[in-house]
């Protein structure tokens, strides 16, 4: 089982970063070990002091999917849901300084939290309204019809170089809005107003 991750999928979560556009997805990848599931708590890492948040929608792969088509993509996934892509950007800071790889601040243990599963048949997957509240505030709100890449796109993409398997699952991208978490927060995920996350962030 895999994540696979797009990372600057929303044009102005981009240029908050103060990243360019990509012209073609930026591919990222974390490990089963990243996933935080059952509204577990997100335990704050010691090896971090800049913890931020990134709210996406994600989908769960339930076939067997290789050099798929856009036309072909809706088959090969079975639930969506919200995902937080959690990341030590003190730790991506310097890596991007040093050119290196940052899987360190993107791929470690819990870095992954994942909201309840739901049919994607009761959403138009071109226009999903989701958001994240922070402590009962709103910190993000994204469409998936502002995605640089759609996710039949992404599908395409990422099958030639990946092949997926039942249960692999597609982080599609952060809108913009992201921020760091403290001790003692209590982030929750909403998909078209109905809440399918919650995640409290708690001390080593």
């Amino acid at each position: 089982m895999k994540i696979i991750a797009i990372g600057r999928n929303y044009a102005a979560h981009a240029s908050e970063l103060g990243n360019q556009v990509p012209g073609e997805p930026l591919i990222f990848m974390k490990p089963e070990t990243a996933i935080l599931d059952g509204n577990r708590p997100f335990i704050y890492p010691e090896f971090s002091k800049d913890i931020h948040y990134e709210l996406e929608l994600i989908v769960r792969i339930s076939r067997k999917a290789k050099k798929i088509s856009r036309k072909e993509y809706v088959h090969y996934f079975d639930r969506i849901s919200l995902g937080i892509d959690f990341t030590a950007r003190d730790l991506q800071k310097k890596c991007k300084e040093k050119g290196r790889p940052w899987e360190i601040a993107k791929a470690f243990d819990g870095s992954a939290a994942i909201g309840r599963w739901t049919e994607p048949s009761d959403f138009d997957l071109g226009n999903i309204h989701f958001e994240l509240l922070r402590n009962e505030k709103t910190v993000q709100s994204g469409h998936t019809a502002n995605m640089i890449f759609p996710l039949d796109y992404l599908m395409e993409y990422i099958t030639k170089f990946f092949t997926l398997e039942p249960g692999d699952i597609i982080f599609t991208g952060t809108p913009e809005g992201v921020g760091p978490v403290l001790t003692g927060d209590r982030l929750r995920g909403l998909l078209e107003g109905k809440n399918v996350l919650n995640c409290e962030i708690k001390g080593p």
